[in-house]
C-alpha cells in the first residue's frame, strides 16, 4: 500500500512540471483569429484617418505623434492641378513639356485640312461626289482607251554579220604585241589613231580589219605592228573563256 502511495505522488508532481501543449487555433496575441481580424481592420482605419488610438493625430509612416497637427481633408492643392496643366496654367512650366488645359471652357484644337493627301479612303467623301452611274462612266472610258497590240514576227537577219572575231581568236595562236605579219611601214601613229576613233569598239574594228583582208592585208593602218589584231584588240579573254 505504502508503494502505491510514493507512486502515486511521484505521478502528480511530474503532471505539475510539465509544459502545457500551446492551442495553434488561437491567434498571435489574441485569443482566437476573429479578434484579430477586428483588431487588424480598427488599426487600419486609424491610420487611413490619422488619428492615433488614443484619438490624437499620428503620422502614419512614421508610427509616432507629429509635432504639429496635421487636418487631411483629402482634396488636391490647386498648384498641384496647375502644374499637371489642369484648370490653368502652371506657375512654374515644366521644362520640355507645354501644360494641357483641360479645362471645360478650352476649346478643341483645329483641324486642318490638307490639299496634298487624297481622300479616296474615306467613304463619306468618295460617297459624296461619287455614285454607280459615274463609276460605270469611268470602266466604260478605261475599257474604251484599252489598247491591244497584236504580236508581229521577230524581224529575221541574213546572217552576214561579218567576220566571226571569236572563231578567228580560237584560231590564233600569237599573243598581242607579237609582230605575225609583215607591215610595209607605211602606217603612222597619227593614221592608226585616227582611224580607229572612227569605230566604237574593239571589237568592232576587228571585224572591219577581216572584212578588208586581214590579218595579211591593213589597208587602214589600223594594225601597224603587225600581230593581226586591230585597234587594240585582244583574243585573250575568248581564248580564256573557251579554256585555250
Amino acid at each position: 500500500m505504502k508503494k502505491y502511495l510514493i507512486l502515486g505522488m511521484a505521478c502528480a508532481t511530474l503532471a505539475n512540471c510539465a509544459q502545457p501543449v500551446p492551442d495553434s487555433g488561437a491567434g498571435v496575441g489574441f485569443g482566437d483569429y476573429a479578434q484579430y481580424e477586428v483588431e487588424r481592420a480598427r488599426r487600419e482605419a486609424l491610420l487611413q484617418s490619422g488619428t492615433s488610438p488614443a484619438g490624437a493625430p499620428m503620422d502614419a509612416t512614421a508610427g509616432v505623434l507629429p509635432s504639429a497637427p496635421a487636418v487631411s481633408t483629402g482634396a488636391i492643392a490647386s498648384t498641384e492641378l496647375a502644374a499637371a496643366g489642369i484648370g490653368g496654367q502652371a506657375t512654374a512650366p515644366v521644362i520640355g513639356r507645354a501644360g494641357l488645359d483641360a479645362t471645360p471652357g478650352n476649346a478643341p484644337p483645329v483641324i486642318v485640312e490638307s490639299a496634298g493627301i487624297s481622300d479616296e479612303q474615306s467613304f463619306d467623301a468618295v460617297a459624296g461626289r461619287e455614285s454607280i452611274q459615274s463609276d460605270a462612266d469611268r470602266r466604260a472610258a478605261q475599257a474604251a482607251a484599252y489598247e491591244v497590240i497584236a504580236p508581229t514576227a521577230v524581224p529575221t537577219r541574213d546572217g552576214n554579220v561579218g567576220p566571226n572575231i571569236v572563231q578567228y581568236a580560237l584560231q590564233t595562236t600569237n599573243a598581242k604585241g607579237v609582230e605575225t605579219y609583215r607591215r610595209l611601214g607605211l602606217s603612222g601613229q597619227s593614221r592608226f589613231q585616227r582611224n580607229c576613233a572612227d569605230y566604237r569598239s574593239p571589237d568592232e574594228a576587228q571585224r572591219d580589219f577581216l572584212s578588208r583582208g586581214g590579218p595579211n592585208r591593213d589597208t587602214r593602218g589600223i594594225d601597224p605592228d603587225g600581230d593581226g589584231f586591230a585597234c587594240g584588240w585582244d583574243p585573250a579573254p575568248f581564248r580564256l573563256a573557251a579554256g585555250n
